[in-house]
């Protein structure tokens, strides 16, 4: 399909802001800036550039998608708003107690991190419900008296979470009523926030979400303005599970963008490489930027979800694509530990002064010298498109490290850092594979990012994978990424019932309940962007958590437009086994009702068309223990269909393709770039 729109999609990364722009007949400019203290100054600097490459002024743009780090960065670095506690009495101290759980069981000396609100600021209110209904009503005496001590103290922002207000809201409803009415400041209900049950998940995801909300707010009223200064679109936002929203919905709740940018990669990785490898199992997607390394997984074209993340030690309970990071990216620094081990990351050079070989005064060996030293990038890369390396600054920084890791030499710890990274990512993406029941050799890897397509046939080396997917827009795929993401809104209530005595009336009208929630959303959307989709256009999808009979974890399985207890028992039975590597005969509980409103974009298509000499020139690059003589090429000169024997090296503006001896790969007509491992051991 030939688009007639002229779309931009930002995203923000720690080291770099990537934008990828399609104008009218396919045209694809792609285009990387450093990423600024203030997001928004770096993503109108990336638009204006991608617009002035592709010879069109900011104005023509129609559509403006954005994936940012703003909130997931306010919980990283705890730079969020002062934000006030409203609960019920005697449930002051429920973000404090947790669950009674420890991250490594057998570290004594692990601490969990401080509550996002102090005890200072958690405030009661005297009133009880159960989940039959509200016993003790809650009186406005005592809301106005919570209101005057949040005026005395230093709070931004409120959240309210009263016990059991998921299945009944009544008396929530009234104090959060009370507290907009009354303070100047954002109030997050946990009703509206995450209608579900689990007291401690429930507050934490609602405090979250006001710990955030002024952040987001002012981040994107500041983007805003930016944007209309140079007659661009007001953005649309990627949400984390992997749909686009308008501004003015994440504003209202900007806990779904906590992993914005991470879901835009999974999502465009899905829409270039799932036609490559259609015979395979799915995808494994793995993003390796400047700061770290993200992985997922895409089964039959859909990214893998969750609803139980935890960001900085704090749960986060709202639908969001399942991701597993690792602070193992290009910027990671290298290090030695008091054992005397090699160590890489989490630690990050960032933008600046980034890695020693970007020549801006950064002494800290990374993986990203690593690379130059074993010959992966040379004099002829240009990182970003505008940044030329300094071969000798990282040497210098990789003898140093060599020195203090008691290494014979440059090379030594070169090839030391690289390893350790790969190990560090083929975790994660055993994690997601193997640990959950997958085999990883009957997929295929997606390289992205930056990084992640010099070290992606290294780590499929070492999980048995012989297909490796390199889209063309690699080095900025969470960008491209927003150009074919679909709008979501996702709703969901608790409705516990045992299956032998399941209501179906009870279930039909509270998945109706939540259709017409979502719907609602849709409308609020395009009302806000004066789109021509609504409510009608949306598709509504269903999915149910259920779980055996006393267990106190549950799995999400797809539900058909009218409830069947049966087929939704059987797809719970094959998940588990899937999962878990058994089943059970034990009776089944349902446990929260799902519905999904998805509004489906216009498939993104993009032209490829090869241009000038494909072999750039020769150099030394590390294989296997030794030194090969490399072919490097101009991998946007590439035919399709040519052939590419490794070693080789293909660059381009964004990113880097290493292609190993035994690999081989071809361009698609689409410009993605497919290896396959012909080796004795493939």
């Amino acid at each position: 399909m030939t688009t007639s729109r002229t779309h931009v999609g930002v995203d923000v990364g720690g080291t770099f802001t990537d934008v990828v722009l399609l104008t009218p007949g396919d045209g694809l400019v792609t285009a990387k800036v450093p990423t600024t203290s203030d997001q928004s100054v770096g993503v109108v600097d990336g638009i204006e550039k991608a617009c002035g490459e592709a010879g069109i002024d900011p104005s023509d743009v129609d559509e403006f998608t954005h994936a940012m780090t703003v909130s997931v960065n306010a919980l990283l670095e705890e730079a969020g708003a002062a934000t006030a506690l409203v609960t019920t009495e005697g449930f002051r101290d429920v973000l404090e107690i947790a669950r009674q759980d420890r991250p490594d069981l057998y570290d004594f000396d692990e601490t969990r991190p401080d509550p996002l609100v102090p005890r200072r600021r958690r405030f009661e209110v005297s009133e009880r419900t159960t989940t039959d209904g509200v016993e003790d009503a809650v009186a406005a005496e005592d809301v106005r008296a919570v209101v005057d001590r949040i005026r005395d103290s230093d709070a931004e922002s409120v959240a309210v979470s009263l016990l059991h207000a998921y299945q009944h809201p009544e008396n929530e409803r009234r104090v959060t009523e009370l507290l907009r009415k009354e303070l100047d400041v954002p109030v997050s209900a946990s009703h509206e926030v995450l209608a579900e049950f689990r007291e401690y998940e429930r507050t934490s995801t609602t405090v979250v979400d006001a710990y955030v909300k002024p952040v987001i707010d002012a981040y994107l009223g500041r983007l805003e303005e930016r944007a209309a200064d140079l007659d661009v679109p007001a953005p649309r936002i990627m949400q984390a599970n992997g749909g686009i929203a308008a501004a003015r919905t994440v504003r209202d709740r900007p806990v779904t963008t906590s992993m914005s940018g991470p879901a835009a990669g999974v999502v465009g990785a899905a829409a270039t490489a799932s036609d490559a490898t259609r015979d395979l199992a799915g995808l494994v997607t793995f993003d390796m930027g400047g700061t770290s390394s993200d992985v997922s997984l895409v089964r039959d074209g859909d990214a893998e979800r969750t609803t139980a993340a935890d960001i900085n030690g704090r749960p986060i309970r709202v639908p969001m694509v399942d991701v597993n990071t690792v602070g193992a990216g290009g910027g990671s620094k290298a290090w030695v530990d008091d054992g005397g081990a090699l160590r890489v990351g989490p630690a990050s050079a960032g933008a600046q002064p980034g890695p020693a070989c970007y020549g801006r005064g950064g002494t800290d060996p990374t993986v990203t010298d690593a690379n130059v030293v074993l010959g992966y990038i040379g004099d002829s890369s240009a990182l970003g498109g505008e940044l030329s390396l300094d071969e000798a600054a990282a040497e210098d920084a990789l003898a140093a490290l060599a020195d203090t890791a008691g290494l014979d030499d440059t090379l030594d710890a070169a090839r030391g850092v690289y390893r350790v990274a790969n190990a560090n990512m083929t975790r994660a993406i055993r994690a997601v594979t193997v640990e959950r029941g997958h085999d990883p050799r009957e997929f295929a890897l997606v390289a992205f990012g930056g990084a992640g397509p010099m070290h992606a046939a290294a780590l499929a080396d070492r999980l048995d994978v012989d297909t490796v997917v390199v889209p063309r827009a690699c080095g900025v795929l969470s960008a491209y990424g927003l150009l074919a993401a679909d709008e979501k809104h996702d709703a969901v209530r608790t409705l516990r019932e045992p299956f032998d005595s399941l209501d179906r009336g009870r279930v039909e009208a509270a998945y109706d309940d939540l259709a017409t929630d979502v719907r609602a959303d849709v409308a609020d959307v395009n009302d806000d962007t004066a789109s021509a989709a609504g409510p009608a256009a949306a598709t509504v999808e269903r999915a149910a958590d259920v779980r055996y009979a006393g267990q106190s974890f549950e799995l999400t399985v797809p539900v058909d437009d009218e409830f069947d207890a049966n087929a939704v028992a059987e797809r719970f039975h094959a998940a588990h086994e899937s999962t878990y590597g058994y089943r059970m005969d034990d009776p089944l509980e349902l446990v929260n009702v799902r519905t999904t409103a998805v509004v489906d974009r216009a498939d993104v298509s993009v032209h490829y068309e090869a241009s000038g000499d494909p072999v750039k020139g020769h150099r030394q690059a590390f294989f296997d223990g030794t030194f090969h003589e490399t072919t490097v090429y101009d991998r946007e000169a590439l035919d399709v269909d040519a052939t590419v024997d490794g070693p080789a090296i293909l660059e381009q503006h964004e990113s880097t393709v290493v292609v190993p001896p035994t690999w081989t790969g071809s361009a698609h007509p689409d410009g993605t770039f497919v290896m396959t491992n012909g080796g004795e051991d493939a």
